[in-house]
Parts: C-alpha cells; structure tokens; sequence
C-alpha cells in the first residue's frame, strides 16, 4: 500500500473544503492509505495541480462559482491524461443526471454527510490505486 494518497479539494467556499476535511478524517476506511488534502479555490489551480501530478482522486464542489465542479469534471476528463477519478458535491440529489454528463464517477449531496462521504471517497481511493498497482 501507498505511504499516503492526495485528494484534491476544489471550492471556493472554505466551509465546504474543511467539511470534505474533516468528514473523510486522516484516513475514510481502514484498507486505504491516509490522506492529504490539496485545497484549490479557483480553476487554474486545479489545473496546475492536475499538470504537476501525482493527485488519486478529485472532489469538486458542483456549486463552486464562477466556474461549478461539474463542468470542471468534465473539463478535466477531456483535457487531462489519465484523470483521477471524480467525487461530485451536488446541491440536489435530483442533480444526479448532472452528475453523469460531466462524467464524473461518484457523486455525493450537500451538505457533506459524515457517514456517505468517506464510504465514497473510499472506494474511489481503492478503485485507482488498484489501477496504480
């Protein structure tokens, strides 16, 4: 197993990054490495950290404004060679169709919900570093 996996957090809303934070914990389950948080607030940081590498999973807030976690999904899945998968922060659950279109793999509504959140993360986290492997 890995030392440690990177989960990008995008929002620019800083509540919502330390919910992402503080709901998954050091490490969300216990047959996956723990984690460290990358925090991007805009776009062009997102896509420089993308660029860099070394990122296992997104979590992207689909209500960040001006430019919304979905369409960055979906951006992202274009435009970046091997794009780690996706965890969406939806507003709605009926969003859910969203969700989809921007290809994101895994989609979880807001407020975070302690007990859902690192359950998802978790399985994004196992499911790419079972590729990695």
């Amino acid at each position: 197993m890995q030392a440690t996996a990177t989960v990008l957090v995008y929002s620019d809303d800083a509540n919502i990054r330390e919910q992402v934070r503080l709901a998954a914990g050091r490490r969300p389950a216990a047959d996956v490495p723990p984690v460290e948080f990358l925090e991007c607030a805009t776009l062009p940081a997102v896509l420089a950290a993308l660029d860099k590498g070394g990122v296992d999973v997104c979590v992207l807030d689909g209500e960040t404004a001006p430019v919304g976690g979905m369409g960055v999904c979906r951006q992202i899945k274009d435009e970046i060679y091997d794009c780690p998968p996706v965890l969406l922060l939806m507003g709605r659950p009926q969003d859910a169709w969203l969700a989809t279109w921007s290809r994101a793999e895994s989609a979880v509504t807001l407020p975070v919900d302690p007990a859902e959140f690192p359950d998802a993360l978790a399985a994004l986290l196992r499911r790419r570093l079972a590729v990695e492997a």
